[in-house]
């Protein structure tokens, strides 16, 4: 009897628990870890092979690793810190590394997982919690043959589309960096002009609803400022994140000697809204940091 393809998602946020969702309707044995007990118990009501803080425990059943935690930092932790799981993988073992990080951090991460006999895909993705859900992530990713062959159950489980970038690790990792300078962009932009519309008086939903049956709208503008027309950040993706892969655009830029003029105003802004103490709340709270406007409160109140 054929075995049945297994993988563990490392990450069980907004993105991580969609995609363990995903692979789960897909048939794979999925396994899930993170810190966080209520996101395991959540994944293992839905379905899920087995659930740990930590994925040691069933290391020698994967066939595949797929990290979503939030940066390279943890994906180091996860891979190569104490008890890292890295070392107790089977030879051959894919690793997907989904986090936004530097193409630089992607390529010393390849190299100790490919001295170990692991093979490497530097993948990341985008769509956010609904797409994650549904199975219909954007992945961005590059690697060898082997690896995308390897990944193919994930990749099919997991995205709408997969772009090849080419073989070279860290190529996937630049593509969603550019992408976030557009992500962070637009949300900053959709921020300042719904600030404009608050403070000139305009009604907040009445200037969502016209942006966005019009030509000025955008993915970013629909999906985030309809939390600042609800008075909700609660977070999906929080100001923190951006200040994270702006922060990343902007040595992107920098290793390139290249101008950003707009992604640097974006990211002093994220920055500005976390120092004030909004790096929690949903992304959307970057508009807060504009004073003498009043914004919509949750629940209409």
């Amino acid at each position: 009897m054929k075995k049945i393809f297994s993988v563990a998602v490392i990450g069980l946020g907004a993105m991580g628990m969609g995609a363990a969702k995903s692979c789960i309707a897909a048939g794979l044995d999925t396994y899930g870890v993170d810190l966080n007990q209520t996101y395991l118990d959540a994944l293992k009501a839905m379905g899920a092979k087995a659930v740990a803080t930590r994925a040691v425990d069933f290391a020698k059943e994967l066939d595949a690793v797929l990290l979503l935690v939030v940066n390279a930092n943890q994906v180091n932790a996860v891979l190569f810190g104490e008890n890292g799981l890295a070392k107790h993988l089977n030879k051959g073992t894919a690793v997907m590394i989904s986090s936004t990080i530097s193409a630089q951090d992607a390529k010393d991460i390849s190299h100790k997982l490919t001295g170990l006999g692991l093979i490497v895909l530097d993948a990341p993705v985008s769509g956010g919690a609904a797409k994650a859900a549904q199975g219909e992530m954007t992945v961005m990713a590059s690697g060898s043959a082997e690896a995308f062959e390897k990944l193919k159950p994930v990749l099919d489980a997991v995205a709408g589309k997969v772009y090849n970038i080419g073989e070279e690790i860290g190529l996937g990792a630049t593509v969603k960096i550019i992408h976030q300078l557009l992500a962070g962009v637009h949300i900053a932009a959709g921020a300042e002009a719904m600030a404009l519309a608050a403070r000139a008086g305009i009604p907040l939903d009445l200037m969502y609803d016209v942006v966005t049956n019009a030509a000025g709208n955008s993915w970013m503008f629909e999906n985030r400022m309809k939390h600042v027309v609800d008075g909700d950040y609660t977070p999906l993706s929080m100001v923190d994140i951006f200040v994270k892969d702006l922060g990343l655009v902007s040595d992107t830029a920098k290793s390139l000697r290249f101008p950003l003029h707009l992604a640097s105003t974006a990211y002093s802004m994220f920055t500005e809204a976390s120092n004030a103490g909004y790096g929690k709340e949903d992304d959307s709270a970057v508009i807060k940091i504009f004073s003498g406007i009043e914004l919509p409160k949750k629940g209409g109140n």
